[in-house]
């Protein structure tokens, strides 16, 4: 029976079952936002040092490119790591790994990169290797099963990027080229004259090796076989008497529970009336494998196309945005000129774009941990989710704007004052309200059409390919459309386009209807949960 609303409102985040197994999901999820965030706050630049002879509107070319080679890699390979998450043989946690150590590898191999072939590849490489979102996903849905918790839970995967996009963009702009930001401490060191965009990459490598050593040890699903090793090299002792080692299905959620002797002389449970504590049993087996050529139901395929347009347009300003506030500024459109007619962005340094890039994520978290929860709760997902589905094309449109905002220097030096930050401040305020509504409440769509719990990581997989293409074909377009601007006078053109893709998914959006999860029945499923 579905939670009503007033349950749905009394669910705080303490209430959250498994809290254990969300942490270490939240770090996985964490590490990946990093490292995307961080390279963000410097590439413009990183790619001018790779060829300095470039312009500005090549280098948006490129931009665009290297943002989408990764996402470009994830959709050839998402679906695939879906099926195999699905597979008995390896499981959810082996993806899991495999994703955080390519990322890890690309990581690393991108900071050393000093061509943009060589960063291209390494990008890619990360791309192929990672399916981890749609693998998390998925892992949350099986953790939290009761919908009065969906709301709170599917909400840790945005949050947790928007604490990445807090905590990257500054670690990216103040530990890029340190050897020209801070000449009086590292102007001698080589290795960064050398490497001057290692640093950041290798803290991020590491935050990713964290993540993977959390998951190996931590994750339920892959740490059975390492409990039982730990248990019989330390244990030296068997249980004491008086305790009952209960067994069951899954050894590493065996309990030990205390034994009292009664009056009679006989052991008697413990007279605490508290239920005791248990875990959940390991996600279900069913009897029967949903077929693959069921499962495209058509409110599957409308979520999805809905999940398409909405990775299209925040995956393209997700690219854009960067890169507009790494291009120059230039002069005021002369009196007289066409009303649309402007060119320029707010020509920002690494480390200010770090800012503005962290103000997006604050603002972020602000409103998914104090505004979210409770309008979801009172709304329900769908409706909140068409509702600020408007507020992108209202952004987007605002966007170009920011460039004409009245700055306390001259062109070409950065913008900068107060009307400038207010203003980035008021678009920014407009993207993350869509964006901390809209992405959380599109992932339990997308959980919830599944048509059966056996192809889970399936459908899950396949949203990943369909966002991963959206966010590949995104950049590039944005990229190329970005940098024709640039030369004809009209940069705006690519963020007003933007704005009509979110039109669409808006309207697309009232074709969509939220899923059960479970709407085909195969025989032996009624003994498989």
């Amino acid at each position: 029976m579905p939670a009503s609303n007033d349950d749905a409102v009394q669910v705080a985040w303490r209430h959250l079952p498994r809290k254990d197994q969300l942490i270490v999901i939240t770090l996985a999820r964490l590490s990946e936002p990093l490292v995307q965030t961080s390279l963000q706050s410097y590439m413009f630049y990183m790619l001018k040092w790779f060829d300095p002879e470039l312009s500005d509107s090549v280098i948006s070319r490129q931009a665009g490119i290297l943002h989408a080679s990764f996402t470009a890699a994830q959709f050839l390979t998402a679906m695939m790591w879906g099926r195999i998450a699905d597979s008995r043989r390896f499981g959810r946690k082996t993806v899991l790994m495999i994703g955080l150590g390519g990322t890890l590898i690309s990581c690393v191999g991108f900071g050393f990169s000093t061509t943009f072939a060589q960063a291209l590849f390494f990008r890619a490489l990360g791309g192929i290797t990672n399916g981890n979102i749609g693998v998390l996903r998925t892992m949350i849905s099986e953790t939290i099963k009761e919908k009065k918790y969906q709301s709170r839970a599917f909400l840790i995967l945005p949050m947790t990027f928007n604490i990445g996009i807090i905590i990257g963009p500054i670690l990216g702009g103040v530990l890029s080229d340190p050897a020209n930001s801070y000449p009086s401490l590292f102007g001698d060191v080589e290795f960064l004259k050398r490497y001057p965009y290692a640093a950041p990459n290798l803290l991020s490598a590491f935050f990713l090796l964290c993540a993977v050593m959390a998951v190996w040890m931590c994750l339920e699903e892959a740490s059975i076989e390492l409990r039982r090793t730990l248990t019989t090299v330390f244990s030296r002792t068997r249980p004491k008497p008086g305790y009952a080692l209960l067994s069951s299905r899954d050894a590493s959620t065996s309990l030990e529970i205390p034994s009292f002797p009664s009056s009679s002389g006989h052991a008697s449970p413990n007279p605490d009336p508290s239920p005791p504590i248990t875990r959940p049993r390991p996600r279900p087996r069913f009897t029967r494998r949903l077929p693959f050529s069921l499962l495209f139901t058509p409110n599957v395929l409308l979520t999805l196309l809905a999940s398409f347009l909405l990775a299209l347009h925040v995956g393209t300003f997700n690219s854009l945005w960067f890169i507009f506030l790494s291009t120059p500024t230039s002069a005021p459109p002369p009196p007289g000129s066409p009303l649309l007619h402007f060119s320029g962005g707010l020509g920002l340094h690494p480390r200010q774009v770090g800012v503005a890039m962290a103000t997006l994520g604050v603002f972020g978290i602000a409103l998914q941990l104090l505004l979210y929860p409770l309008l979801s709760a009172r709304l329900g997902t769908l409706v909140s989710w068409r509702v600020f589905l408007a507020f992108f094309p209202l952004a987007y449109f605002a966007v170009p704007f920011l460039s004409l905002v009245p700055s306390a220097t001259e062109p070409p030096a950065p913008k900068s004052g107060p009307q400038v930050w207010l203003a980035l401040a008021g678009v920014l305020g407009l993207q993350v309200l869509g964006r901390t509504f809209a992405l959380p409440a599109q992932t339990i769509l997308v959980n919830n059409c599944t048509p059966h719990p056996s192809v889970l990581g399936t459908v899950h997989g396949v949203g990943q390919s369909v966002s991963s293409f959206a966010r590949t074909v995104g950049p590039v377009v944005g990229g190329v459309l970005y940098g024709l601007g640039l030369e004809r006078g009209v940069v705006g053109g690519v963020f007003w386009g933007l704005s009509g893709v979110a039109v669409v998914g808006f309207v697309a959006s009232f074709f969509v209807r939220e899923g059960s999860g479970h709407e085909i029945w195969l025989e032996g499923d009624e003994g498989g949960g």
